[in-house]
C-alpha cells in the first residue's frame, strides 16, 4: 500500500448505535486518525428491532439517535481532520444477511422509513436509477449466504473483524465471478478492529456521492487486508 494513497475503511460502527458496538464515535474516529487513515464511513446497523423495540418516539426522534454515532463521528472528525461519511449496513425484514448502503444522506434516511421492511428485491428496486450503492457484507459467514448477482452492486471481499471467519477468499471469488463491485472493511466494533481494512484510492474522496461514482466507474484501488496469506491484488480497471 502506498503511503501517498488515501485510505478509506468503509465498514465502522459506534456504540451509541450499534448495540455490539464498544468504541464511542469520537473515540473511533481519534484512533483512525492515530492510525493513518484519511477516512472512515459511518455504517450502524439498521434493523426492524432496533427501531420498534428498542426505539421510542416518532420517526424523527427515533433517525435522530439512530444518527448520534454518525454525528458525533463527523464533530471530531471536521475537529481533527478526518472525513466521515455516512453509510448504513441494513438487514431487511426476511433475511438474516446483512448489506452496506452508500449514497444516502440524512434526508433520505428520514423520509424512507421503516427500510428494513423491504425485502432485498423491493429495495434494490427503490433504488434503481439513484446513486446510491448495495453491497453485500460478508456474505460467507456462518450461516449465511451470498444474494443473487443481479440484486447487488458489489461484495465486501475482505471484512478484517478478528472475531468471525468471514471466508473472506469466498466473497472475492464470488464477486469476481460475478463481476461485482469489490470492497474492504475492518467492520470496526472494538479497539482491536480499527485498521484492519479498507481501501486505498489515489486522490482524496470529496463525499459519500464522489465514491458511489467513482466505485461504479471501477476506478482504480487497492484492497487493505491484514491477515496473513490473503493479499487481494489492485482492482479496478
Amino acid at each position: 500500500m502506498k503511503q501517498s494513497m488515501y485510505l478509506l475503511d468503509t465498514h465502522v460502527h459506534t456504540s451509541e448505535v450499534s448495540l455490539c458496538g464498544k468504541v464511542e464515535a469520537v473515540q473511533m474516529v481519534r484512533h483512525y486518525k492515530e492510525a493513518g487513515y484519511d477516512g472512515i464511513i459511518i455504517t450502524d446497523h439498521y434493523y426492524r428491532e432496533y427501531f420498534e423495540l428498542m426505539l421510542k418516539g416518532s420517526w424523527k426522534e427515533k433517525i435522530d439517535m439512530y444518527l448520534s454515532g454518525y454525528r458525533a463521528a463527523l464533530a471530531e472528525g471536521k475537529r481533527i481532520g478526518i472525513d466521515v461519511l455516512l453509510g448504513m449496513e441494513i438487514r431487511f425484514h426476511d433475511t438474516p444477511e446483512d448489506y452496506l448502503v452508500f449514497g444516502i444522506d440524512e434526508q433520505y434516511i428520514l423520509n424512507n422509513p421503516k427500510l428494513y421492511n423491504h425485502t432485498l428485491s423491493s429495495f434494490k428496486a427503490s433504488i434503481k436509477g439513484k446513486d446510491i450503492l448495495l453491497l453485500q457484507a460478508h456474505p460467507f459467514r456462518t450461516g449465511l449466504s451470498p444474494a443473487a448477482p443481479e440484486l447487488l452492486d458489489g461484495v465486501e471481499v475482505y471484512n478484517g473483524n478478528p472475531r468471525h471467519d468471514s471466508r473472506n477468499h469466498l466473497a472475492y471469488s464470488y464477486a469476481r465471478e460475478h463481476g461485482l463491485i469489490m470492497i474492504s472493511g475492518s467492520d470496526a466494533h472494538q479497539l482491536v478492529d480499527v485498521a484492519r481494512g479498507g481501501i486505498g484510492l489515489y486522490r482524496p474522496v470529496k463525499s459519500i456521492h464522489d465514491l458511489v461514482v467513482r466505485l461504479r466507474m471501477r476506478e482504480p484501488m487497492e484492497l487493505i487486508t491484514v491477515d496473513a496469506g490473503i493479499d487481494f491484488p489492485y482492482v479496478g480497471k
